[in-house]
């Protein structure tokens, strides 16, 4: 049955991404201004998640709000499932997103990535990758916008610990701003291993924030210990 429902969802997604193509054309003829792009995207999210809601029974709940800082911030999640990187969208209006350039050959969400804008970086340029980074994210904070980032670069099963890749201690030491670690267990209910979507409760928290100033390595380490922490704990309610 759970697959049944997997595979419903699959086609109530691409009946309602296929809805927002005449948006994109109306989008693209006003010159793509990147609130509207923005707001459609948040639309489109908005839809995807109450499809997962009413077709799978997959929905979820926020702990910690309190801790989301006024001002825009940088944003670090653990990545277990595309879940994120589409609820992020809804989570957080306007939050400009570190994604890798090979989004771009999805159709219709590679549009949005390009003029919402996100940022996109080629994890293979190394040097011109994290410098690119860097600027974008400069402006995206410059225009309130907060930055994500998923610092352990790809998806990862739910079992493996946390490691961060190159880059993220420096662009928290460029930003200059406020951290907030955001802890997921989507890869419980929709994980790259999985071969179909299962109900339940997604777990969004939001840790304790970590001030700007730090040494890379004690930003990293406190960063990852958080985060671990919390991923431990999920388990005995998801598992």
């Amino acid at each position: 049955m759970q697959r049944i429902r997997s595979i419903l969802f699959d086609l109530l997604l691409a009946v309602w991404t296929g809805l927002f193509v005449p948006a994109l054309a109306i989008l693209w003829l006003f010159g793509s201004p990147e609130g509207g792009v923005r707001l459609a995207s948040r639309l489109w999210a908005r839809g995807v998640l109450m499809g997962l809601k009413l077709s799978v029974g997959l929905t979820y709940r926020e702990r910690g709000r309190h801790n989301i800082p006024d001002g825009p911030c940088l944003i670090i999640a653990n990545h277990q499932s595309t879940w994120e990187t589409l609820a992020f969208l809804v989570l957080f209006p306007d939050v400009a997103m570190v994604a890798k350039q090979e989004l771009l050959t999805v159709p219709v969400f590679s549009w949005f990535l390009r003029n919402s804008p996100m940022i996109l970086i080629d994890r293979e340029s190394g040097a011109k990758a994290i410098r690119k980074m860097v600027e974008e994210s400069e402006a995206a904070l410059a225009e309130g916008r907060s930055v994500l980032i998923f610092p352990e670069g790809t998806r990862k099963p739910t079992t493996a610990p946390i490691e961060f890749k190159r880059g993220v201690e420096l662009l928290y030491a460029k930003l200059g701003r406020p951290v907030l670690p955001v802890a997921l267990n989507s890869g419980h209910f929709w994980g790259p291993g999985r071969s179909c979507k299962r109900a339940g409760t997604i777990s969004v928290s939001y840790l304790d924030p970590i001030p700007p100033g730090l040494g890379a390595r004690e930003f990293t380490r406190r960063a990852v210990q958080l985060l671990e922490a919390e991923r431990k704990s999920f388990w005995p309610q998801s598992a």
